[in-house]
């Protein structure tokens, strides 16, 4: 019955009702079929109800499967049929053990129940091949008997597909930690190995370490293999980088400042870099750019292993390590006057010198393969590098060094379809590398016009790549006067 044909019969009821006490009004009959009547009503109601749970099920997302106590089906809502893709009418009015016996479904817990007495969970599989956590409840009568059986189906497909993802996921993950690039020094050469010695043997011991080498060889990398292998692994490791923040504003966020000290200053106050990095270790990176000013009081914080907020007045001890950090020739600085020489001999109690990438050309085609397999992963290619093009990143003068050389493999990742074998051309082009000057001089010019040419193309890519003469002599290996008179020479546009 509909809920429909329902108000309709409970319309009528209450007519007739009505029309008896006006046309009995005091006949012992009406009032025994009144009391019928309404008695009749209160069932309807009670059916009223039932429709409204039936529907209340049907909005269930879980399958409801209701059994007698005998087994007998007696109800499952729409979810059921939707889950296990088995119609109600091939279920209902069917003993559970039957529909197994005929293949329906697998591990069926209702006879157990019944059996039992207990509530029991398990897994099921559908004769459609599906899967379902099955979580059954028996309902008892006042003597203590099984009456009913509930049992909720919950489709398993998702879950499982959810499982399995989360499984290749992790396993993604895990690979990608092992080729994770920031946390380990890569290389064979000789050069590298001494400096993965020296890492093992200055990490476990407290001393200040001064990290010197061109920008992009790893200097970075190197700190964190320290803190990695030393003793204070799992403290704090707080990284600054002294030519990001502002002069005016690098003090405060060092030695941390009191609340009101300077306008624009926080009213709490705050924590300097030395007070995060107490029991830990501090990165200075960048150390030589740090103003010659800031320098002086960097040295007495180092030496007496305090520090005093600005605006303040109270010393506020600290137990930090040290590592600083640098892509300039300090010792150049400080005869410049640029660097004051007690900070630098107090940094330079263990100096690491990162070599470039020119000079450890036998480690390029182990970081190239190290991270094309990185970047295959994280794009989801499998790209592939002609041999070609590690010889040509062989005579590659690296100015980038390591970061370059990522960033290129990262870009001919990019660029490349999922299953393209990279050809040289290509690398050549992401290098800004014009073959005709390099294999095939033109055999019009002479020698000297030649070798201008070359030096031009060379001074040239410096300066753009390095924006001074200064680091572009630092790179070429020439002094900054010779740069700037080769430049005029040779008609190269400055904008120092």
């Amino acid at each position: 019955m509909n809920k429909e044909k329902l108000y309709s019969s409970k319309k009528l009821i209450k007519e007739l009702i009505e029309s008896l006490e006006t046309k009995m009004p005091n006949s012992s009959i009406r009032t025994e079929m009144e009391s019928d009547l309404k008695r009749v009503c209160k069932e309807l109601d009670v059916l009223d109800e039932a429709i409204d749970y039936k529907k209340i099920c049907d909005e269930i997302y879980d399958g409801i499967y209701i059994s007698d106590g005998e087994g007998k089906t007696l109800y499952v809502n729409q979810s059921y049929s939707k889950i296990t893709g088995l119609p109600a009418n091939l279920v209902l009015n069917k003993y559970v053990s039957n529909l197994m016996e005929e293949g329906f479904f697998k591990n069926a817990i209702t006879p157990d129940i019944i059996r039992t007495k207990k509530p029991i969970n398990a897994m099921a599989e559908i004769r459609t091949g599906v899967k379902v956590l099955i979580s059954g409840t028996p309902i008892f009568d006042e003597d203590g008997n099984v009456k009913k059986v509930v049992v909720i189906n919950r489709d398993m497909s998702d879950l499982l597909e959810m499982q399995e993802k989360l499984v290749s996921t992790q396993n993604e993950i895990e690979h990608l930690r092992n080729l994770h690039i920031s946390n380990n020094l890569i290389g064979k050469s000789e050069e590298i190995q001494s400096l993965i010695r020296m890492i093992h043997q200055v990490a476990s011991l407290d001393v200040t370490v001064l990290i010197t080498g061109e920008t992009g060889t790893g200097k970075e990398v190197v700190s964190n293999e320290i803190y990695m292998n030393s003793n204070r692994k799992g403290k704090p490791f707080i990284k600054v980088n002294c030519a990001a923040i502002p002069s005016s504003l690098l003090e405060a966020e060092l030695f941390g400042y009191e609340a009101g000290s300077f306008t624009g200053a926080s009213s709490k106050g705050k924590v300097g870099m030395f007070e995060l990095a107490d029991k830990g270790t501090l990165l200075l990176d960048e150390i030589g750019e740090m103003p010659l000013e800031l320098q002086s009081k960097l040295l007495r914080i180092i030496q007496e292993k305090e520090v005093i907020r600005v605006g303040g007045t109270k010393s506020i001890k600290f137990d930090v390590r040290i590592l600083a950090a640098t892509n300039c020739n300090l010792y150049d600085l400080v005869k410049k006057g640029k660097f004051r020489e007690d900070l630098y001999y107090r940094l330079n109690v263990f100096p690491f010198s990162i070599p470039p990438l020119r000079d450890r050309t036998t480690d390029i085609e182990m970081l190239t393969k190290h991270y094309l397999d990185f970047y295959n992963s994280k794009y989801k290619k499998q790209v592939v590098l002609d041999h070609e093009v590690y010889d040509v990143f062989k005579v590659y003068t690296w100015p980038g060094n390591i970061r370059e050389l990522r960033n290129i493999v990262e870009r001919m990742v990019i660029v490349s379809e999922k299953n393209r074998n990279i050809q040289v051309g290509l690398a050549k082009k992401l290098l800004n590398i014009h073959t005709e000057s390099i294999e095939k001089p033109n055999i019009e010019l002479g020698l000297k016009e030649i070798v201008a040419k070359v030096e031009k193309e060379t001074i040239e890519k410096a300066l753009a790549d390095y924006g001074s003469t200064r680091k572009a002599a630092a790179v070429l290996k020439i002094s900054q006067s010779s740069v700037v008179k080769k430049a005029k020479k040779l008609g190269i546009q400055m904008s120092e």
